[in-house]
């Protein structure tokens, strides 16, 4: 798949930076726990070809912290303030173009407010498509292992992505059946299905005017979906339409928010139509039994 970083990090770009003048939450998320993802020596795959070192890139002065060169994945856990009860859990993917990563902090406090525990995945980047869908299918893995220790329902954990990282976890939700890598330890005994999934602006659905990629295979054991996508997003809404009507074909119970404008944006807090999603993404949750 032959991806224009340019374009993709723009678009990222511009999703990120209206979430960052509205804080969803005053307070940071109750707790983060910082765990590698895979044991030591043993990831499949590569990390960076060239050998280049995890490093931030400079900043725009947007608040975002953005890093490229990542080869040695983890996922980061936010848990929620304690409750009786075991909460759902998103493992979050932030978006960059599969050429950087695009940090963001609000997304976990926004959702830790709702009751959800949060995974945000550091995927490996730039150009390691095969080594981030590794590294999404053992965060699943991973999760799903420790979901009595972070007090989280087994049957609650979906996956949530922007941009790139929406595509990561669409691939997740059509491609579970089998993993890309060989059997490590008991952790890789774990499902690797998400229970539900959340789509913002997810970029390379479609490679092939009017065709989902070939890498995203529909069927009727799709996790439901909650998808937003803004229709003057040109570069990226055709896919999400493919996207959406595959699902609906395959009778998976989804919810396709399209607002007429908002381009590759994702706003926690706005006037405008776009900023709708918050309120029916959380809404599409409580329908669903997740919430």
């Amino acid at each position: 798949m032959k991806i224009n970083p340019l374009i993709a990090i723009i678009g990222v770009t511009l999703c990120m930076l209206p979430v960052l003048s509205a804080r969803a939450q005053e307070s940071a998320p109750v707790q983060a726990k910082l765990m590698p993802l895979w044991p030591k020596e043993k990831m499949p795959g590569h990390g960076t070809k060239d050998g280049g070192v995890e490093k931030e890139v400079p900043s725009r002065g947007d608040g975002v912290t953005r890093i490229t060169n990542v080869s040695e994945p983890t996922i980061t856990i936010y848990q929620t303030a304690a409750t009786q009860k075991p909460t759902p859990a998103v493992i979050f993917c932030p978006g960059g173009g599969y050429n950087l990563l695009a940090m963001v902090p609000d997304m976990p406090a926004w959702l830790n407010s709702m009751g959800i525990t949060v995974a945000v995945l550091k995927y490996r980047v730039p150009g390691n498509m095969g080594g981030a869908f590794q590294d999404i299918q053992r965060a699943m893995r991973l999760v799903r292992n420790n979901a009595t220790q972070w007090n989280i329902a087994t049957n609650r954990i979906g996956v949530m992505g922007v941009s790139a990282g929406g595509h990561l976890c669409a691939r997740l939700s059509t491609n579970w059946e089998k993993a890309d890598y060989p059997k490590l330890d008991r952790v890789d005994e774990e499902a690797l299905r998400p229970d539900f999934a959340i789509l913002l602006v997810p970029a390379y659905l479609s490679q092939v005017a009017g065709k989902l990629s070939k890498d995203i295979p529909v069927n009727a054991n799709t996790p439901p979906t909650f998808t937003l996508h803004a229709e003057d997003d040109k570069t990226f809404v055709r896919g999400t339409h493919l996207y959406h009507a595959a699902l609906e074909a395959a009778k998976v119970e989804n919810e396709f928010f399209n607002p007429a404008t908002g381009g590759h944006r994702c706003p926690l807090k706005s006037n405008e139509e776009i900023g709708q999603w918050t309120k029916k993404c959380q809404e599409w949750l409580v329908k669903r039994g997740i919430l």
